[in-house]
C-alpha cells in the first residue's frame, strides 16, 4: 500500500504536545532513498519526533528507504511538505531554532543557541547542500567538525551526528 504520510503542522503540533524540547529532521533535497531512510532509523535512535520531507525534488518512502530505516519508518512519522521553506518558517513561528547543516559554518553544532529548546534540523542535499533560500530560513548555520582533508560527510551521516551531538549537549 502506498505510504501515508503526516502533514507538517501535525507533526509540529503532536511534537510539541509530547515534547518539551523536540527534535525534527527536514530534509532538504535528499534524493537518495538509502539517505532518506538511514536519517528515519538515526531520528528514531535519538529521539526525534519526525521527519519531513519535500514534495519535489526528494527522495520519498520507497521500498529502498524503508528498508534502510530498519522498521524504524513504521515507528517514526515523516511529513511531505509541499512547500519546505513555508514548513520552517511555520516552525520558526511556533518556537523551534531551525538549524541548518552547513559544513563551512563557524558554529559547531555542539555549540548552536537554543539547543535545549525544540529544534528543526535541516539537513542539505548529498551533492550541494542546502539550498540558498533554505539557508535564509534558518536561524542557524552549524557545522560538525572533521578532519580538513575531508570535503565533507554523507547526508546521512551528517544528520545522525548532528542528532547524537544534540542529544548529548541535552544530557
Amino acid at each position: 500500500p502506498a505510504y501515508e504520510y503526516a502533514h507538517p503542522g501535525d507533526l509540529m503540533a503532536d511534537a510539541l504536545a509530547h515534547h518539551d524540547a523536540p527534535v525534527v529532521v527536514a530534509c532538504d533535497s535528499i534524493t537518495d532513498p538509502r539517505n532518506l531512510g538511514a536519517i528515519i532509523r538515526s531520528a528514531a535512535a535519538f529521539g526525534a519526533s519526525g521527519v519531513i520531507v519535500p514534495e519535489r525534488r526528494s527522495a520519498h518512502m520507497t521500498a529502498a528507504a524503508w528498508k534502510t530505516s530498519a522498521g524504524a519508518a513504521a515507528r517514526m512519522p515523516v511529513a511531505l511538505a509541499t512547500n519546505l521553506n513555508r514548513v520552517l518558517r511555520e516552525y520558526a513561528d511556533a518556537g523551534f531554532m531551525v538549524v541548518g547543516l552547513a559544513g563551512e559554518s563557524e558554529t559547531d553544532i555542539a555549540d548552536t543557541p537554543g539547543i535545549g529548546g525544540p529544534i528543526l534540523l535541516v539537513v542539505g542535499s548529498e551533492g550541494d547542500g542546502l539550498a540558498q533560500l533554505v539557508r535564509k530560513n534558518c536561524d542557524v548555520l552549524a557545522s560538525i567538525p572533521i578532519a580538513s582533508h575531508v570535503e565533507s560527510l554523507n547526508a546521512s551521516v551528517a544528520a545522525s551526528v548532528a542528532l547524537y551531538e544534540i542529544s548529548r549537549a541535552r544530557a
